[in-house]
């Protein structure tokens, strides 16, 4: 497996991993939970999807196994800011106005959604790996621009499998019942800090080589 992070500015540079991220999300959160979000028959893709947001995605031969998004809740896109934000306002009507109890925006506060694995992922020790170079690579992006805090709404069986794996998750509000899912959810907070050492970035798609002139005879 390897990591993968990069905003939209950037996201030619890793050939279709963009694409693939949105096709896997149509597959869990559309075809699988039956979210009423924006979608046509391959892809996912809403208001966050935006030059504010950043992704880190997780590879294996070089197809996107899983992935998450990542934005600052200082984020202002249009009449958009962030997801839970705008949630807070009143401005989408799946997720409780009081969800967090209060109003962030907050430079070292950083949001992330749409976390997700494909269901080739099956074994407890491959899905533990890919979730934590996932959010190691949310941490790096959000580390970069000198956050050190992240946030999520997420099932508080995401919670306890972050904290398996080191990371300081807590609950920073009362749960809520979707309806649609019937699924049970709560905003997450933790610390933006990594759990194994930096390694620098690979990119799946084949790097040039030099040419070299044939030698003389």
């Amino acid at each position: 497996m390897e990591n993968i992070t990069f905003k939209l500015a950037d996201m030619h540079q890793h050939g279709a991993a963009f694409f693939e991220f949105l096709a896997l999300r149509k597959k869990f959160f559309v075809d699988n939970l039956g979210w009423d979000i924006p979608h046509d028959e391959s892809h996912e893709m809403d208001q966050y999807d935006n030059p504010q947001a950043s992704y880190s995605l997780v590879l294996k031969d070089g197809k996107v196994i899983g992935g998450a998004r990542v934005m600052p809740t200082t984020s202002q896109w249009g009449t958009h800011t962030y997801m839970l934000r705008d949630a807070v306002q009143g401005k989408l009507i799946d997720i409780p106005a009081n969800i967090m109890g209060r109003d962030i925006v907050d430079a070292d506060m950083w949001e992330c959604t749409r976390l997700v694995m494909c269901d080739s992922v099956r074994t407890h020790a491959e899905r533990s790996t890919c979730l934590r170079m996932i959010v190691d690579g949310l941490i790096d992006l959000a580390n970069e621009k000198g956050a050190t805090k992240l946030m999520c709404l997420s099932t508080l069986a995401m919670m306890r499998a972050l904290r398996q794996l080191g990371y300081d998750a807590e609950r920073m509000g009362d749960t809520y019942l979707n309806d649609g899912d019937g699924r049970r959810y709560a905003v997450l907070g933790m610390s933006a800090a990594r759990q194994t050492a930096f390694v620098p970035k690979a990119t799946h798609r084949p790097q040039p080589q030099p040419l070299h002139a044939p030698s003389k005879v």
